[in-house]
C-alpha cells in the first residue's frame, strides 16, 4: 500500500529523486505546492532546525507526513559560511553568480579552499512527532576561482571535485544524484524507513 508524503518545496529535481528513492519503501512523493502550502519561515542558524521547521509546516497543513530538506556550501576558511545562507549569501535578490562572486572574494585571503555540500533530510509522521526521522549527507571538494560546466545550479560551476577531476556542473544528472550530499542523506533517510 502506497502513502502520501508531502515534499515541503516545489523543486521538480527533487520531487523526482526522492521519488524514485522513497517509491521503495512505500510512499507517493507530492510537492507541497499540490496542497497549497505556502514556504515555511527558515529563521535558524542550524540545517537540522531549519528542515525541522519546513517539515513540521507542510505536515500542520496538510495532515499527512512531511520530508523536508536543508542544505548548502559549507566553505572551512570561512567557518562554515556561507552555511544555511548560502542561497542568498550575497543578499537579496536572490542570485548564484552574486552569491559565487562572494564566495570567491571571501576566500581569496586564503589558501584553504576546501568545502563541502551538507544537506540534512527531516522525515516527520505528523507535525507533532516527537521522534523526526534525520538523515545526513556531505559532499567534500573545494571551491575554485573559474566556473566550469553548465549542468547544475548554485554554486556547482565552481565547487571542484578533486577524485573526479570536474565541477559539479561538469557532472550528469544522474551522477550528480548519485554523489552528491542530497544523494547520500536520501539513501541513509530510506535505510532509516525500512
Amino acid at each position: 500500500m502506497t502513502q502520501t508524503l508531502v515534499l515541503a518545496s516545489n523543486n521538480k529535481g527533487k520531487l523526482k529523486e526522492f521519488n524514485e528513492l522513497l517509491a521503495t519503501v512505500g510512499f507517493d512523493v507530492r510537492p507541497q505546492g499540490e496542497f497549497n502550502v505556502p514556504e515555511a519561515e527558515e529563521p535558524f542558524a542550524t540545517f537540522v532546525e531549519n528542515a525541522l521547521a519546513k517539515a513540521r509546516h507542510a505536515a500542520r497543513l496538510t495532515g499527512l507526513p512531511a520530508l523536508a530538506d536543508d542544505s548548502g556550501v559549507c566553505v572551512n576558511a570561512l567557518k562554515g559560511a556561507p552555511g544555511v545562507y548560502s542561497a542568498r549569501y550575497a543578499g537579496e535578490p536572490k542570485s548564484d553568480a552574486a552569491n559565487n562572486a562572494k564566495v570567491i572574494a571571501d576566500l581569496a585571503a586564503h589558501a584553504d579552499k576546501s568545502a563541502y555540500y551538507y544537506c540534512v533530510l527531516v522525515f516527520v509522521r505528523h507535525a507533532d512527532d516527537p521522534q523526526p526521522v534525520i538523515a545526513d549527507g556531505r559532499w567534500h571538494g573545494e571551491i575554485i576561482e573559474a566556473a566550469r560546466g553548465d549542468g547544475g545550479f548554485g554554486y556547482d560551476p565552481h565547487f571542484y571535485i578533486p577524485a573526479l577531476g570536474k565541477c559539479v556542473a561538469e557532472l550528469a544528472p544522474e551522477e550528480k544524484n548519485r554523489l552528491s550530499h542530497r544523494g547520500q542523506a536520501l539513501r541513509v533517510l530510506v535505510e532509516k524507513l525500512k
